[in-house]
């Protein structure tokens, strides 16, 4: 961990980001994208899912669903330019992580992003969005902009509501009895939550196929992953005081000057490459100049602050459970002083897991932890490139090398034809 010194810096300068990215919303932001043709953006970073997947001849479709609790998301359908007629049953769902959305899934390209690369195979594939992304930024009754409510979730909610109802609908839509989910990081933490939560929806999946899957956080070793988490979690309270429950959202100041300055070829690499190195580790040559423009464009998605704040508990925590309100309230919520952990001896389904080695994100400790407790895990693997880290999972120009054999293999294993 880092010295107490440094982590109260850090945890300042996560304090002043998520004021920026709140209170210094104006009519400058987000910026139109006419404006930024004209300054040389990159044009994949200014499109949506449909326009960039549609832009290299993929077939997709925008559909929206809304959950128990009111929340509206956005799914998409996307399927392969050689598919027509011949897709593969069940259908298959990709779920984003932290901070990010379905777009992350293809800023690689159609080379290397994960969508692209497993709808080419003729799956039919579902890209869902969790609530508090900017996809999915809106409520039956709720809004966002003034009706702090809409905040009051974690990634416990999200694996309550958000992934059961994204597995009702593709089944509903699609006709299937069962599906085929792959979760990276918080998308598979929180399919995890759901089996925990509402047993029977594992019933409705045949194999979970979790990257770099984020549960607990006890060995997490990126700096600043530990300042921004920890100081969501410190600063909750005051946060909450002076009206700010959305973390991190597109198109806020912070977001756009990353948007900026990545463009250039110049600092795309030396400044934005590095931020990710120092958010989670470094691996040259990895993700591509044109990747880390894209990208920027597209993240950070949103989320809320409480989101946030329960990774930060769980960077102190050697267990997988539920956000911790203290004790007054745990004790109406929970019945318990403290919060109750997530049973994953009910995660019975067929689970593989692909996990890097250099991931300081989602250290290896924890994912081995993960597996222990597990009952039917089919497979670890362990990435073979000994640099491979937490964001090479959706961003990587070698994913169709390093990680997309794996992934194919197992949904063919559970796959008609």
């Amino acid at each position: 961990m880092a010295s107490t010194n440094n982590l109260k810096f850090y945890i300042f300068l996560a304090f002043v980001a998520i004021i920026l990215a709140n209170v210094l919303k104006s009519g400058l932001f987000p910026i139109n994208n006419d404006i930024k043709r004209t300054l040389g953006y990159p044009e994949n970073s200014l499109l949506n899912f449909t326009e960039l997947s549609g832009r290299y001849g993929y077939l997709s479709e925008e559909h929206t669903l809304v959950t128990e609790d009111g929340y509206i998301l956005t799914i998409f359908r996307i399927n392969g330019k050689q598919c027509a007629g011949k897709l593969k049953k069940p259908p298959v769902v990709l779920m984003h992580g932290l901070l990010l959305s379905s777009d992350l899934w293809l800023d690689a390209g159609p080379d290397a992003g994960l969508a692209y690369l497993i709808s080419d195979a003729c799956y039919d594939l579902w890209v869902g969005n969790q609530r508090g992304n900017y996809y999915s930024r809106r409520h039956v009754r709720l809004n966002p902009d003034k009706d702090e409510e809409f905040w009051q979730f974690s990634a416990d909610e999200i694996g309550l509501y958000d992934i059961p109802a994204t597995i009702d609908y593709v089944l509903n839509t699609t006709g299937e009895e069962k599906l085929n989910y792959i979760g990276y990081s918080q998308g598979a933490g929180t399919f995890l939550i759901m089996c925990s939560e509402r047993p029977g929806y594992c019933d409705k999946v045949n194999i979970l196929i979790a990257l770099a899957p984020a549960t607990r956080l006890t060995n997490t070793k990126s700096v600043l992953a530990q300042s921004i988490l920890g100081g969501a979690q410190q600063l909750e309270g005051l946060l909450a005081a002076i009206g700010i429950y959305e973390a991190l959202p597109k198109g806020a100041l912070n977001q756009e000057l990353l948007a900026f300055v990545c463009k250039f070829s110049a600092t795309s690499e030396f400044i934005c490459g590095n931020l990710i190195a120092t958010l989670d580790s470094s691996h040259p040559g990895s993700i591509s100049k044109e990747t880390i423009k894209i990208s920027f464009g597209h993240s950070p998605a949103g989320t809320s602050v409480r989101t946030l704040a329960r990774y930060g508990q769980a960077l102190s925590s050697d267990k997988f459970q539920k956000y911790d309100y203290g004790k007054p309230r745990n004790l109406d919520i929970y019945g318990e002083e403290k919060p109750p952990s997530y049973n994953l001896s009910t995660v019975t389904i067929p689970f593989v897991t692909l996990y890097g080695k250099n991931d300081n994100l989602v250290a290896t400790e924890d994912v081995l932890w993960l597996i222990k407790e597990l009952p039917n895990v089919l497979e670890a693997v362990e990435v073979a490139d000994p640099m491979w880290n937490h964001f090479d999972v959706p961003y990587s120009q070698f994913s169709k090398d390093l990680i997309f054999p794996k992934v194919n293999e197992y949904l063919q294993k559970y796959s008609i034809y």
